[in-house]
């Protein structure tokens, strides 16, 4: 079946066929008649299945997030009442919507597609890559943007050098083996004087060392039975640390060392509270980062104008004009 505008390409698929490139060979894609793209130089195919081109052939490491955000497809979506996932964008990225409209831009482990429906209603073009079954989620929560999703890996994708104006990665690469370097594997695709923003889990704050203990062992569970477990325990831990902050004197200290023993998110939707709780446990990495360290990486990379973000840890930094 040929692929349609509405299947996978979106109104700038002149750019996008433009970019495409065989990850065995490195030669220009083109549209597959049974669906997806084909490499006319290596014959190697690339598959349309369930609303995405598949530029990998399993989700890896990242198969739970695939559960997840199947499970929970539009739980961080913005609406009409609600701007908090362009709240959370502006604050872990630095963008603003003038840096991003009419730019063609790189979601890294775009999930669900929270922070590209941000980018698309700010005028950009956007292209979402993830490891997992999520992008399909993103691609059905999108089909209505300037907006194209690819289950592709960070370490290897399937774009031409110096693509995109903008790259951002939001809370995603400090889930891969390798957290330096993803990081450094996108500077390949940044347009001179193009922009790299990421943000990452925070090293300085130590109170994440007992989900890290958990997660030996969450991690190894099936997505679905983690899922049933925290069902269970989120709600009773959530409202165990809120009754106990009610006992006068001993109390609060009480409620705090149940918290830093057994953390459960403490948002007050139900939900969004299930959600990010599961995120702690469940993946199978998840590195922790300083400034320090991530401005060695984008000074190797040699960025410029580089800059934090209002929430630990975002770095933004600026590829020079002139490639040198």
């Amino acid at each position: 079946m040929p692929i349609t505008e509405g299947q996978v390409q979106s109104p700038r698929s002149a750019d996008l066929q433009a970019i495409l490139r065989c990850l065995s060979c490195g030669s220009k894609l083109e549209d597959d008649p049974a669906g997806g793209y084909f490499c006319p130089a290596c014959k190697r195919a690339y598959p349309f299945v369930q609303g995405i081109v598949r530029f990998v052939d399993a989700q890896h490491y990242a198969a739970s997030f695939g559960f997840q955000w199947h499970r929970y497809q539009k739980t961080q979506l913005d609406n009409d009442e609600v701007r908090e996932s362009d709240r959370n964008f502006r604050m872990k990225t630095g963008l603003r919507p003038e840096e991003l409209k009419g730019k063609l831009v790189l979601d890294v482990g775009c999930g669900m597609g929270r922070f590209a429906e941000v980018a698309t209603r700010w005028g950009a073009r956007v292209v979402g890559i993830d490891l997992s079954a999520a992008a399909e989620v993103a691609a059905k929560n999108l089909a209505d943007r300037d907006f194209v999703a690819f289950q592709a890996d960070v370490f290897s994708l399937p774009f031409a050098a110096e693509s995109f104006d903008v790259i951002y990665s939001v809370g995603v690469l400090h889930h891969t083996p390798d957290c330096e370097g993803a990081v450094k594997a996108l500077d390949k695709y940044l347009k001179p004087g193009g922009v790299l923003a990421v943000w990452l889990y925070s090293g300085y704050n130590k109170w994440y060392r007992f989900s890290d203990f958990w997660r030996r062992h969450t991690h190894k569970m099936k997505p679905q039975t983690l899922h049933g477990v925290l069902k269970v325990a989120v709600p009773f831990f959530y409202y165990l640390e809120r009754g106990l902050r009610r006992v006068p004197v001993v109390g609060r200290p009480v409620a705090g060392a149940v918290h830093h023993v057994f953390p459960v998110n403490q948002q007050t939707d139900p939900e969004a509270r299930m959600l990010d709780t599961f995120d702690w446990y469940s993946p199978r990495y998840q590195s922790k980062h300083t400034y320090e360290q991530v401005f060695r990486w984008f000074e190797a990379m040699g960025m410029e104008d580089m800059h934090v973000g209002e929430y630990s840890i975002a770095v933004r930094g600026r590829k020079p004009a002139a490639s040198t």
